[in-house]
């Protein structure tokens, strides 16, 4: 009986040690105050539709019949060669991976004590097993800073399957995340993933290598990949009055014709202005831009409307959107007159509804101006119509939270229909890195306060 008593003793202070522990977790956890500092949209692409390029595939809307096709590109079109300013290299993911570690790079604008990723299964059709995922402080070339590599769990295991359709979070490590770091996150695939979720405009070398290498602290003869693979986001533990500002948009936001693993999109260097400004280090940016984006209809990727809710909505410590949406919609839809033919009035309902569903989450919206972009093959006199009439809504005092006139800033003034030239990197549309540069500097820091 005394044998019995003391068992039941014992069991009774296990027990309370384990609840104190987990308390103790959970305390700690609910102390912390989460916010996205990187962040990247994974499209979902199932029939490539037809018009301008800037993305890849995508779901055509079930009206779209209806809807005026756009203009073929013209057979002399050439773009730049692939790396230079211009044009980003070529994504280069695998069909699927087995038995391999792809090793990420992602650029923090804000920084924090503790940091956790998401990790999303959205457009794959089959569980996706991970066998390893490790964070670590990048150094360079696909190698991690000594001391700084953490082993990432979830739910208290060093592996996880995610379903189909399912996003995961990993459990908190703690790793003290510079604001403007190179993280390194590391993915081990044991079994054959099938095609994976990506964005494929990553602008960041990847490094994919045989075998679990997550914890290794280089990578040598890695294969090279320019895309992100099931990696949503990474979110930092900052002080408390951190919070995020989201820039959604399409290709000009993600960041297309500017440097490979320099970090020169307009959202990033945004970032640095902030992490430069004593009044706004607490603000992170993050870049929620699809190439070839539409507000509308579907496309290369979901519509804006139909993305809003995960990429904005759902991204921790958000309080500001910037959006600069709009040109596609207006080439792939606005280029005709004819039945379904876009309209101002159109793109202004779709803004409407964007401006609306922030607000009831608390989140304020900054107008970003469509940027000129006469020279392109598709543009004409209606898209430039349609531009004029759209800007001068964003304009208007009320309709925005505020206001950034990214057109002002990068039209040429003589030719206020064209990009200026030494912000042309060739194709008319895609500011280079001197345009992006000039599009971050366009903001009113204090506005964020």
């Amino acid at each position: 009986m005394q044998i019995r008593i003391a068992t039941a003793a014992a069991l009774c202070v296990a027990g309370a040690l384990c609840l104190a522990s987990s308390v103790e977790g959970q305390t700690r956890d609910a102390a912390d105050h989460w916010v996205s500092t990187w962040a990247t949209s994974q499209p979902i692409f199932t029939n490539p539709p037809s018009g301008r390029g800037g993305g890849r595939g995508g779901q055509a809307p079930a009206n779209s019949a209806s809807a005026p096709s756009a203009p073929p590109r013209p057979a002399n079109f050439q773009l730049p060669t692939p790396g230079t300013h211009g044009r980003p290299m070529p994504p280069n993911v695998p069909a699927s991976f087995a038995d391999q570690t792809v090793r990420m790079i992602v650029h923090t604008s804000a920084g924090g004590r503790r940091v956790r990723i998401e990790l999303s299964n959205m457009s794959s059709g089959q569980p996706l097993e991970i066998g390893a995922a490790h964070i670590a402080i990048h150094k360079g070339d696909g190698a991690i800073a000594d001391g700084t590599d953490r082993v990432l769990t979830f739910g208290g295991a060093p592996t996880c399957t995610i379903q189909p359709g399912v996003l995961v979070v990993s459990d908190p490590v703690d790793l003290q995340v510079p604001p403007l770091a190179d993280l390194a996150v590391s993915l081990y695939f044991p079994q054959d993933t099938g095609a994976p979720t990506n964005h494929p405009l990553g602008l960041h070398t990847s490094y994919i290598a045989k075998g679990n290498m997550a914890a290794a602290s280089a990578i040598p003869d890695a294969t090279k990949m320019y895309a992100y693979v099931w990696l949503s986001s990474v979110d930092v533990s900052a002080p408390s009055d951190s919070f995020t500002v989201v820039a959604l948009g399409d290709s000009i936001t993600d960041g297309q014709a500017t440097t490979t693993d320099m970090n020169r999109a307009w959202p990033a260097l945004l970032a640095k202005r902030f992490s430069e400004t004593k009044s706004a280090q607490h603000v992170a940016v993050i870049n929620q831009g699809i190439a070839g984006n539409q507000v509308l209809r579907d496309g290369y990727g979901a519509s804006t409307l139909a993305r809003l809710d995960r990429d904005v909505l759902s991204r921790p410590g958000s309080k500001w959107v910037i959006l600069l949406e709009g040109i596609n919609d207006i080439n792939l839809q606005g280029a005709k007159d004819g039945p379904g033919a876009l309209t101002a009035a159109d793109l202004i309902w779709g803004y409407r509804q964007i401006i609306d569903r922030c607000h009831m989450h608390g989140i304020k919206v900054i107008g970003a101006t469509v940027m000129p972009e006469e020279g392109v093959w598709i543009a004409t006199e209606r898209t430039e119509s349609i531009r004029q009439r759209l800007n001068q809504w964003i304009r208007a005092k009320g309709n925005f939270d505020a206001v950034v006139d990214f057109d002002a800033v990068v039209r040429d003034p003589q030719k206020p229909a064209r990009l200026r030239a030494e912000f042309n990197p060739g194709d008319n549309i895609h500011p280079n890195d001197a345009g992006n540069q000039a599009m971050a500097d366009a903001f009113d820091v204090k506005i964020f306060n």
